[in-house]
């Protein structure tokens, strides 16, 4: 099927496309890789007189160390750019890996990580290893700009904090210590995870572990009670004996999740998959 009629426009600076979103209101949308949004609108499911195409916005386009360490990543860059990156490579290659394991090469050719963010479409992939990293996004609107957490910013299925106005400028990951290491690992079918869990391990300043399973629910969620567990371990366990002792807090965090059952799998499934890819994810990151 074919979307609706509507009119294109091309802006060349961010400020640009911001003047067009004010101008046009709600019967606008912005427009990035196209691998969400044009799905949708040919199937009729979302429809807009004016489409905003923002794939050419300078502002949007770096990957860059800034002079704090921060990782800053801009929203239009690309799944197979971000896996290629040799500075995401270096600092933070769980991301990378990540990135380069997304769905199908045309997807990751085409599909930009602002856009995957702002779609709010639960069976993702890299929302569930950005709020592990404890990243944050840039928006810039009419009122100026601001910080979201990642952590804060899918509100529900395809529901963001981004306000229809705004732009997602970046994504931003504070430097990581050289103890830190981070791994993804997900199970799904149709090239969409049922379920993903990413762990990101620091055995320095201090030990902390930070686990949360996506795709299961609406929204990433944090596996507190692994994760505290984990805060009571003694520095210099064994990495085989790691696993022994969060088993049954992931276990117990996993059965209080509110899944469903769906074409990705029974609920059950699901929760089960969660002690799985925490295992695999765990021992990707351990020495």
């Amino acid at each position: 099927m074919r979307p609706a009629r509507f009119i294109l426009h091309r802006p060349t600076s961010l400020q640009e496309a911001l003047e067009l979103k004010a101008r046009h209101g709600p019967a606008a949308t912005f427009h990035a890789g196209g691998t969400e949004l044009l799905v949708a609108l040919k199937a009729r499911v979302l429809r807009y007189e004016h489409v905003i195409d923002i794939k050419q916005l300078p502002e949007l386009r770096h990957i860059r160390v800034r002079s704090d360490g921060t990782l800053s990543i801009g929203a239009l860059c690309t799944h197979h750019r971000i896996a290629n990156d040799p500075v995401v490579r270096e600092l933070l290659p769980g991301y990378a890996e990540l990135s380069e394991q997304v769905a199908n090469i045309r997807v990751r050719v085409a599909g930009t990580i602002g856009g995957v963010l702002c779609f709010g479409e639960p069976h993702a992939d890299a929302p569930t290893m950005l709020c592990a990293l404890d990243a944050w996004v840039v928006l810039v609107g009419p009122s100026g700009e601001r910080e979201v957490p990642l952590r804060d910013f899918h509100l529900g299925e395809f529901s963001t904090a981004r306000e229809d106005d705004e732009i997602l400028v970046s994504i931003e990951v504070a430097p990581q210590s050289s103890g830190t290491r981070s791994a993804y690992r997900c199970f799904g079918h149709a090239e969409r995870p049922a379920v993903g869990v990413a762990a990101v391990w620091s055995t320095d300043n201090p030990q902390r572990l930070s686990l949360w399973a996506g795709a299961i629910a609406a929204a990433p969620l944090r596996l507190a009670q692994a994760e505290e567990a984990a805060d009571r371990l003694a520095p210099d366990l064994p990495g085989d004996s790691v696993w022994q002792n969060l088993r049954d807090p992931v276990a117990a965090d996993a059965a209080r999740i509110d899944a469903h059952d769906d074409l990705h799998g029974g609920a059950d499934y699901k929760r089960h998959l969660v002690s799985v890819l925490a295992q695999r994810a765990l021992e990707a990151c351990l020495p």
